[in-house]
């Protein structure tokens, strides 16, 4: 009778979770990455010959990470890091790029929420003129 009694309170509880919209873990990674890229900034890069910082942001809730990808698709790419400018005015990870393109990419990873940093953006060749970007925070 006791075993019934479990079972039967086991199959409520899965039944009251399928009811209740209980999504499974890829789908709810993807709606975070959706909410994440939703409230993304549309950015703008001209060619020049040095970095360029753009901010300072304040990370948010929204997104666990700063991500960027680029919108203008014609083969350019950028370097980008993130300045935590309430701490230090060099990039992280040792004071490096990484390099983006089309693809959503992650530039600084489990950054804290309320978080101040600058994105610092230099060409990878003279086909950044004019390139049109996306950073998610």
């Amino acid at each position: 009778m006791i075993k019934t009694r479990a079972l039967a309170s086991a199959l409520v509880t899965v039944a009251a979770l399928l009811g209740a919209g209980a999504a499974p873990a890829a789908a709810q990674s993807s709606a975070a990455a959706t909410s994440c890229y939703g409230g993304a900034r549309n950015l703008n890069y001209r060619y020049q010959v040095g970095p360029k910082d753009f901010g300072p942001f304040t990370t948010s809730s929204r997104c666990g990470d700063v991500n960027m990808r680029l919108t203008t698709d014609n083969g350019a790419f950028l370097y980008a890091c993130v300045v935590f400018v309430d701490h230090t005015d060099k990039c992280n990870h040792d004071n490096t790029y990484s390099l983006h393109g089309t693809p959503w990419a992650t530039v600084a990873t489990e950054v804290k929420d309320g978080t101040r940093f600058v994105l610092r953006v230099g060409p990878y060749d003279t086909d950044a003129q004019n390139v049109n970007f996306q950073l998610a925070y």
